[in-house]
C-alpha cells in the first residue's frame, strides 16, 4: 500500500466539537472570528498562487487541537440561508499538523504534510468483503430513515478511502468517534472501524426499537383495557337503569352489602375496612381480587343463622333407636345433652359467659360399627344440619386453620368451610378418621384442632384466612377414630370419649333385618316380598360366615346372597318369591369361613393336645380370640432357653419370660415337672404370625399353656382367658374387657376368665352376652389353672409334645 506526502503551509480554521472528513462539504459562518480570519488569510495567499483558497480544518475539542486536520478548499463565499455571511468549504485530504509558522492576516499558520494512502488494485479479498458489509449495513440504516437517494450514492462509491470517510455524515457518531476516523490513516483499517461503529449503532437501534415496541404494546393494552372497562361500566349502567337499580360502583355495592348484612359488630368493622381498601385500590391491583374474595367469603358465612333444636327428647330417642340398633352409650349421651339444653333454654341460660352449650364427643371403635352414620342420626334427632369433614390423610395445618390471604389460591380452613356449607352456626360436624391425621414440615393439623375442640376456647376461634373471631361453641363436634392410642393425648383430653366396642350377634341380626336387608334388596332390584331371608340364615351369616365387630362384611354377604338369587331367577333356575334358610346358605354362597371351636370335632380342635390355650385380644378391628401353643425341645438336642415366635412385641416377650419364671419357681407346689423347664428348651408360638402382637394381657394364657404342656392336661375347649400375670402369680387388670367378651361370644366360647379387678367392666357388656357366658373373676393364676385345665384321664398323663 503506497502513500504520498506533500509539505504544505496553511492557515488553521478551528472547528469546535466538529469534525470534517475528506470528501465532505460544509458551510461555515463567517461571523465567527476564527473562521473569518482563516478564510481571509487563505484568500490573500491565493492571490499570489493559482487555485482556490486553501485552509486547514482542525477539530478543537475542549480547547485542544487534534494532531490531524483536513485540507479544505474554499469553494464559495456568500450568504447562508439565514442571510448571514458564510463560506462553503470542501474537505480534500488528511494533513499531519507540524510546527506553527507566520503568514498574512490574523489567522494561525502551520506547516503540515499530506498523509493520504493509496489502496492496491485489485483489492484484497478481505477488503472486498468489508466493502460489501459496510454498504449492506449503510443501506439498511438509510432505508430505515427513508433516504433512498443517498442509498444509490453510497452503492456507487467504489474507493475504499472515500467509502470510509463517507461515514462522517452519520449523525449518530460522537465527536471522539469522528476524530478516531480522522486520525486513522490506513483506508482499510478506517473502513473496518467505520463498519464496526455502524454495526454497533444498528444493534443499539434494534434493542431500542424492541423496547419501544414493548412499551407501545403495553400502552396500547392499557388503553384498550381502559376503553373496554369504560364500555363495560356504560353497559352495566344501562342494565341498572333498565332494571330500575340504583347506580353505583362495585365498591359501593360491597359497602351496601356489608351494611345490609346481619354481621357481628367486630366482623362488620373488619369488612368495612376491607371495603375502604377496595375503594382505594386500582382495577389492575391483585389486592383488589383478594379483598373481593375475602368479602364474598365473609358475606356468605351464616353469622347469625341458627337452627332450632328439637327439644322433643322422647322423639329424639325414638329416632336414634329406629336408625341404630345397640350403641346405648352414645344414645344416652345425646339424650342427656338434649335434656340439659332444654332445661338451660327454659331457664334463660342459653348463653353463659359468651359460650353456648356445644358438645365434643369422640366415637372410638373398630371399623363398621356405624360411627360415621351415627353422626347423621344425631343431626336428625336434634333437628340440625349435618356436615362431614374427612380428616384421613390430612397433613397440612392450613387445612384446619386456613391459609394466609397473601398466598395465591388462599382458602379458609375446613372448619369454616363446613360452617359455610351447613348454612348455620350450630350444625353437627363429624370429624371423620381423626386418628389418621398426620404431620410433616407443613405443621401438625392435630395441634390446630386443639382450639377447635376445646369448649373453653372455641367461642373465639380465629381462622388464618378470615382473621375475625368465629363462635364454634354451639357446634356439636363428633370425632371418629379406630385406634384410641393414635389420637394425641392433649387432643383426646378435650373430648368426651365414647367407646363403640362392636355388636352382639342378636344386635347384628336386628341390624341386618331392619337396615341392611331393605337397602340391599333395593340395590339388587328385588321387591320386599320377592326374597325373604330367614332369621336362622341371618344368624348363621353373622356367626359363621362373618366374624367382625361391625356389620360391613355382613352387609356384603347379604348383598352377595341377593345377587345370587337374582341371577338364578334371571337364568330361569329359581322361582320367586323365595325364602332363604340356613340350610340353603352353603349352596348359594359356599361354605362358612368361621366355624366355632365348639362346633368342630373334638379331635380337630386346637386345644385337643396339651400345651394349647385360648386367649383374648383387642385388635384394630375389635376383639378376637388368640391361641397360644407351647412345646418342649428334645433333651438330646441340648437347646435350652426360651424361643418366641409369632411377631411379638417387647411387652409380650416379657410376659412370656414372667410366665416361665413363675412356673420354674412355683412348679413344685403346682405338682408340675419343672425339671423339664431347666434342661429342655421351651418354644411358645402365637399363630397368625403375619399379624403383629403386643401387650401384657396374654400372660395368664401363656402360663396356662405351659402348665398344660408340663402336666399333660388339656385346656378346656370352651374356656378363654385374659389377664396380666406377675412373678408371684397375681392376675392383674387389663383393658378392652367388653371387646374381648364380645369376641369370645362370637367364637362360641362359653367360659371366660378375667382379672378380679376388671369385674366392674362387666357393667359395659350387654346383658344378652353375659347371660350366655360363664365369667370367672380371679386374683391368682392358680385359680386360672384350676378352672382351665381339664382333669387327667383315669389318672394317666398324656404324652408331652416334643418340638422337632
Amino acid at each position: 500500500m503506497a502513500s504520498t506526502s506533500t509539505p504544505l503551509t496553511l492557515p488553521v480554521l478551528p472547528l469546535d466539537d466538529e469534525v470534517v472528513l475528506p470528501g465532505m462539504v460544509v458551510p461555515l459562518d463567517l461571523n465567527d472570528t476564527d473562521v473569518r480570519a482563516a478564510v481571509e488569510a487563505a484568500q490573500a495567499a491565493a492571490r499570489s498562487a493559482p487555485g482556490k483558497p486553501k485552509v486547514l480544518l482542525v477539530p478543537r475539542i475542549d480547547g485542544t487541537y487534534a494532531s490531524t486536520g483536513v485540507l479544505g478548499t474554499v469553494e464559495q463565499v456568500g450568504r447562508l440561508a439565514d442571510g448571514d455571511p458564510g463560506a462553503l468549504i470542501r474537505g480534500r485530504s488528511r494533513v499531519k499538523i507540524g510546527a506553527g509558522t507566520t503568514g498574512p492576516g490574523a489567522a494561525l499558520w502551520v506547516e503540515g504534510t499530506t498523509v493520504d494512502q493509496t489502496v492496491p488494485d485489485p483489492l484484497p479479498g478481505h477488503a472486498t468483503e468489508l466493502v460489501k458489509e459496510y454498504k449492506a449495513l449503510a443501506t439498511a440504516w438509510l432505508r430505515k430513515r427513508g433516504a433512498w437517494q443517498v442509498v444509490d450514492r453510497v452503492q456507487a462509491i467504489d474507493d475504499v478511502s472515500t467509502l470510509a470517510d463517507n461515514s462522517g455524515y452519520s449523525p449518530f457518531l460522537t465527536t471522539e468517534q469522528k476524530v478516531e476516523l480522522l486520525e486513522t490513516a490506513d483506508p482499510i483499517a478506517r473502513l473496518k472501524l467505520a463498519t464496526q461503529q455502524l454495526r454497533d449503532h444498528l444493534a443499539e437501534q434494534d434493542v431500542a426499537e424492541t423496547i419501544a415496541k414493548d412499551v407501545q404494546e403495553g400502552v396500547d393494552k392499557q388503553q384498550r383495557e381502559f376503553l373496554l372497562r369504560r364500555q363495560l361500566e356504560a353497559v352495566r349502567k344501562e342494565l341498572r337503569e333498565l332494571n330500575g337499580e340504583q347506580e353505583g360502583e362495585e365498591s359501593d355495592d360491597y359497602r351496601a352489602r356489608v351494611e345490609a348484612a346481619d354481621l357481628p359488630e367486630k366482623v362488620r368493622e373488619a369488612a368495612l375496612k376491607e371495603v375502604d381498601k377496595l375503594e382505594r385500590s386500582s382495577d389492575q391491583s391483585p389486592e383488589g381480587s383478594w379483598i373481593r374474595t375475602w368479602l364474598d367469603t365473609v358475606l356468605e358465612l351464616p353469622w347469625n343463622e341458627r337452627t332450632e333444636d328439637a327439644y322433643d327428647i322422647q322423639g329424639a330417642k325414638t329416632i336414634l333407636d329406629a336408625e341404630h340398633a345397640g350403641l346405648e352409650d352414645v344414645k344416652e349421651r345425646i339424650t342427656e345433652y338434649l335434656a340439659v339444653r332444654k332445661r338451660r333454654n327454659d331457664r334463660g341460660l342459653g348463653v353463659v359467659g359468651g359460650r353456648r352449650g356445644g358438645a365434643v364427643l369422640a366415637l372410638v371403635g373398630p371399623p363398621g360399627v356405624g360411627k360415621t352414620s351415627l353422626g347423621e342420626s344425631v343431626a336428625h334427632a336434634m333437628g340440625r344440619k349435618f356436615v362431614r369433614v374427612a380428616l384421613g390423610g390430612v397433613r397440612d395445618e392450613a387445612e384446619i386453620r386456613g391459609h394466609r390471604r397473601t398466598y395465591v389460591g388462599a382458602l379458609p380452613g375446613r372448619i369454616v368451610r363446613a360452617i359455610k356449607e351447613a348454612g348455620s352456626m350450630n350444625p353437627v360436624v363429624l370429624l371423620d378418621e381423626i386418628d389418621k391425621v398426620g404431620s410433616d414440615f407443613r405443621g401438625d393439623p392435630a395441634a390446630a384442632l386443639l382450639e377447635v375442640l376445646d369448649p373453653a376456647q372455641n367461642h373465639t376461634f380465629r381462622d388464618h384466612y378470615l382473621e375475625v373471631e368465629l363462635d364454634l361453641s354451639d357446634v356439636v363436634f363428633l370425632a371418629t377414630a379406630n385406634v384410641l392410642e393414635a389420637i394425641p393425648e392433649a387432643l383426646l383430653d378435650r373430648m368426651e370419649l365414647v367407646r363403640l366396642d362392636g355388636y352382639t350377634e342378636d344386635e347384628k341380626i336386628v341390624i341386618a333385618r331392619d337396615h341392611l336387608l331393605p337397602r340391599q334388596l333395593e340395590r339388587a332390584g328385588l321387591a320386599k316380598d320377592e326374597v325373604v331371608i330367614d332369621e336362622s340364615a341371618l344368624r348363621k351369616l353373622a356367626g359363621e360366615y362373618t366374624r367382625e365387630a361391625g356389620v360391613r362384611t355382613l352387609e356384603r354377604s347379604v348383598a352377595r346372597l341377593l345377587r345370587k338369587v337374582a341371577a338364578q331367577h334371571e337364568l330361569g333356575e329359581r322361582e320367586l318369591p323365595f325364602t332363604v334358610t340356613d340350610e340353603e346358605l352353603r349352596g348359594l354362597i359356599g361354605r362358612p369361613h368361621h366355624v366355632p371351636e365348639s362346633a368342630q370335632d373334638p379331635a380337630e380342635r386346637r386345644t385337643a393336645v396339651p400345651g394349647v390355650a385360648t386367649g383374648l385380644a383387642v385388635t384394630g378391628a375389635g376383639g378376637d380370640v388368640l391361641f397360644v401353643e407351647a412345646s418342649l425341645a428334645d433333651p438330646e438336642t441340648g437347646a435350652a432357653g426360651l424361643t418366641l415366635t409369632g411377631q411379638l412385641g417387647d411387652v409380650m416377650k416379657e410376659s412370656a419370660q414372667i410366665a416361665l419364671s413363675f412356673l420354674r419357681s412355683h412348679g413344685a407346689e403346682l405338682e408340675l415337672p419343672v425339671g423339664d423347664l431347666k434342661d429342655r428348651g421351651v418354644h411358645i408360638h402365637f399363630p397368625a404370625g403375619a399379624v403383629p402382637k403386643d401387650g401384657p394381657s396374654a400372660g395368664v394364657t401363656m402360663t396356662t399353656a405351659l402348665a398344660s404342656l408340663l402336666s399333660g392336661r388339656l385346656v378346656r375347649t370352651d374356656v378363654a382367658m385374659t389377664g396380666e400375670v406377675s412373678l408371684t402369680g397375681r392376675v392383674l387388670p387389663i383393658g378392652g374387657v367388653k371387646q374381648k367378651l364380645l369376641a369370645a361370644h362370637r367364637a362360641g366360647v362359653t367360659t371366660v376368665i378375667i382379672p378380679k379387678r376388671n369385674e366392674a367392666d362387666l357393667d359395659d357388656v350387654p346383658a344378652e352376652v353375659l347371660d350366655k357366658l360363664d365369667v370367672h373373676a380371679v386374683t391368682d393364676v392358680r385359680q386360672v389353672l384350676e378352672l382351665a385345665l381339664a382333669p387327667a384321664v383315669n389318672g394317666a398323663t398324656p404324652e408331652v409334645p416334643v418340638a422337632a
